[in-house]
């Protein structure tokens, strides 16, 4: 809820109970006096009415999900101010009632604004308690979206941690395929020699047996 509008709203209420004796008041009051009062009541009806033009233009600059609750209590306090509007005209024709209509008119009036006033009071703390019960809930939301937003970067720094360890495991085992390459090119060198060795040896060994056998022949032979 905006602070500013909240502002104008305890000024509106201190305005509205102040106009609410003065009006109770002033049906009690004959001549200057009650010419007077009625001097200080409009005064106090054209104060209100700035401060409502105030708190309207504030609500029309809020968000949406908080303007729609805000519009709700202006327009109660807009009709709160239509009743001290009445009001007045009601003190205004009283002057030229006789003594005893003007006391069953007061009578009349002072019950009637204070059944008026009682029914405003009880719209407007119904009205307080759901924008209480509304900012609750944006609280609650706008908490429950930070625990969210919070779970959510810690979830991407683990991903991304993840994401480093298998890269360097990947270039762990790049260089591990490059070592094992290397030591088959190795291997198969080693194997191609071993093989040529044993054919030279093979070959050295079949020419002394010849060459024995050849030796002994000759001996043989003579």
């Amino acid at each position: 809820m905006s602070r500013v509008f909240e502002g104008y709203e305890r000024q509106y209420c201190d305005l509205s109970a102040n106009l609410s004796k003065k009006c109770t008041s002033a049906l009690a009051l004959d001549g200057e006096q009650k010419k007077q009062k009625l001097s200080e009541i409009k005064s106090g009806v054209e104060d209100a009415e700035t401060l409502l033009k105030k708190m309207d233009l504030e609500v029309r600059s809020l968000p949406p999900n908080v303007k729609s609750s805000l519009l709700v209590k202006l327009r109660e306090y807009k009709s709160d101010l239509n009743n001290f509007k009445s009001e007045v005209k009601r003190i205004i024709t009283s002057g030229n009632l006789n003594a005893s209509a003007r006391d069953e008119l007061l009578e009349a009036g002072m019950a009637d604004t204070m059944t008026a006033s009682t029914d405003q009071r009880s719209r407007l703390m119904m009205s307080t308690d759901r924008l209480s019960r509304t900012t609750d809930r944006i609280k609650d939301s706008r908490k429950t979206m930070l625990q969210t937003e919070e779970l959510g970067v810690s979830i991407l720094q683990d991903l991304h941690g993840q994401r480093q360890s298998l890269l360097r495991a990947h270039e762990t085992l790049h260089g591990v395929d490059d070592n094992v390459g290397k030591s088959k090119k190795i291997l198969t060198a080693m194997t191609r020699r071993m093989n040529r060795n044993k054919w030279t040896i093979g070959a050295i060994i079949t020419v002394l047996v010849l060459a024995i056998i050849f030796i002994l022949y000759f001996k043989l032979t003579r």
